[in-house]
């Protein structure tokens, strides 16, 4: 394909949705390069029962507000329907089934790899998130286990472990939510490096992103950011977690380093039987297709300045949370972030005629 693009974004997700946004207002020649084929992003792939952490009026993109839910947290299925629609609205330039496999720059210009042709641009944004780059401890033993053992990456509901005795590991939002819902239906428990902190219940994920919002000022204006205002716990109580917490299934019993091949060994010595381990233990960055021009740890993490790269100009990473802009991995946040990016890229695009 000849044609040159101003800008290639990969990724046709919420982070690709909102870039393409600021695209089309800047009229700018774009194409976003999905894998998937349909919209939705990584929603597409959650566990049925996934909300959004903050009420709809704080969980929109730019330019249109995500609807009204009858919930107070919008559910998996409103989310999905609401990027297809945005998408839609603002006629954005998508093209699906398209995986990139890397990424070479020649001249100032980057030929985008796929199996389905080569695409080319003056300037690449990545904006492909963590989905797609599930961690799981090496624990001694892992490899031993016999039982079903998978990560909440591909976790779908809990009547799949109906009548297993099941563990759950990892303290976060996921580890909570998923052993709240497998606790009506199956033996479940939990296991986390310290115990569970839950946040109030006024606290959602709009009040988070103010949380990083402050913690951002102060860091630009060369502050210390003072944590202690502000009540840090880790765990959103979406209804599942709080109705699941107030009956006592949200119990952790610990942490365990070794496994053997019917189940754990906790770090006090006890040997623990399990039909399926649950790895809720979070996500690196999905972008090994980026190796092939920048350096990228084993986190999928290289070196930016907010989301511009400071290894190869021409190329900007968006929404991956606090690294490349804070909060920028949530709707809310991201806003802010697409904007700069794009405003960015026209000034590189000028410079460079």
């Amino acid at each position: 394909m000849d044609e040159i693009f101003d800008v290639i974004v990969i990724g046709g997700g919420q982070s690709a949705l909102a870039c393409g946004y600021y695209l089309r207002r800047a009229k700018l020649n774009y194409l976003i390069l999905d894998k998937q084929y349909g919209p939705g992003g990584a929603w597409l792939h959650t566990w049925d029962s996934l909300t959004l952490f903050s009420p709809a009026e704080y969980s929109s993109l730019p330019g249109w507000a995500m609807p009204k839910s009858e919930h107070k947290f919008p559910l998996r299925h409103e989310v999905i329907d609401y990027l297809r629609l945005y998408e839609l609205h603002y006629q954005l330039n998508v093209r699906r089934g398209i995986e990139v496999s890397t990424i070479i720059k020649e001249e100032n210009i980057f030929t985008v790899h796929s199996k389905n042709g080569n695409f080319n641009a003056k300037t690449v944004i990545s904006a492909t998130g963590t989905w797609g780059h599930p961690l799981i401890p090496d624990l001694e033993g892992r490899k031993n286990f016999q039982g079903i053992q998978i990560h909440s990456q591909i976790y779908k509901n809990p009547e799949d472990f109906t009548g297993m005795k099941t563990l759950v590991i990892g303290e976060g939002n996921s580890g909570a939510q998923i052993v709240a819902e497998l606790s009506k239906v199956t033996n479940v428990k939990w296991s986390t490096k310290h115990e569970p902190r839950f946040l109030p219940e006024n606290v959602d994920g709009y009040y988070l992103f103010n949380v990083a919002s402050a913690k951002y000022k102060a860091e630009k204006e060369g502050k210390p950011f003072d944590a202690s205002k502000y009540n840090l716990g880790n765990i959103v109580l979406v209804p599942p977690v709080k109705e699941a917490r107030d009956r006592g299934a949200l119990i952790s019993e610990g942490i365990f380093h070794k496994l053997y091949d019917k189940g754990v060994i906790w770090d006090h010595g006890e040997k623990e039987e399990f039909d399926a381990l649950i790895w809720c233990t979070g996500f690196g960055y999905d972008t090994s297709f980026l190796k092939s021009i920048i350096q990228v740890d084993e986190k999928g993490i290289t070196e930016t300045r907010d989301s511009k790269s400071l290894e190869v100009e021409g190329l900007w990473l968006v929404g991956y949370g606090n690294w490349t802009g804070y909060a920028s991995a949530t709707l809310i946040g991201l806003n802010r972030t697409a904007k700069q990016t794009i405003i960015e890229i026209e000034e590189f695009l000028t410079k460079n005629k």
